[in-house]
């Protein structure tokens, strides 16, 4: 369902929107690096939100229950500071070159992995067949 301009939410709404995601999943990716440091809490960070991007993108197109600015928290504030290319650009280049070249593999193979099972998972709730 399309909205208005009228009904759009206002731009300083959505700046607060995506600051408070911001904050939430820069706060968790901290965290993640402190738990598991690394590449590897790059790559948790990576794959976690390719999996709820995932959901939230398949759940905009086959149900449409959340909001736009859910979206606006959620996608472009939380997973945008959730995840980082810039930090798995830099470790990749960084580690010892066969495993910068299996961090790459691992990172783009299993997140797009993650972003068809949370299509899935949209596709099982709303009852959509495979």
């Amino acid at each position: 369902m399309s909205r208005t301009a009228a009904q759009r939410p206002r731009m300083r709404n959505v700046v607060v929107l995506v600051a408070v995601g911001g904050f939430a999943g820069a706060n968790l990716r901290h965290f993640l690096s402190l738990v598991v440091p690394g590449l590897g809490g790059t790559f948790t960070a990576n794959v976690l939100g390719c999996l709820a991007l995932g959901v939230l993108s398949y759940e905009a197109e086959l149900v449409g229950v959340l909001s736009e600015e859910t979206w606006y928290l959620a996608a472009t504030g939380f997973l945008g500071s959730l995840t980082t290319y810039s930090t798995f650009a830099l470790e990749t280049v960084q580690a010892a070159p066969l495993l910068g070249v299996a961090n790459v593999a691992a990172n783009y193979a299993v997140g797009f992995a993650a972003v068809l099972f949370g299509r899935r998972i949209v596709r099982r709730v709303a009852g959509v067949r495979e």
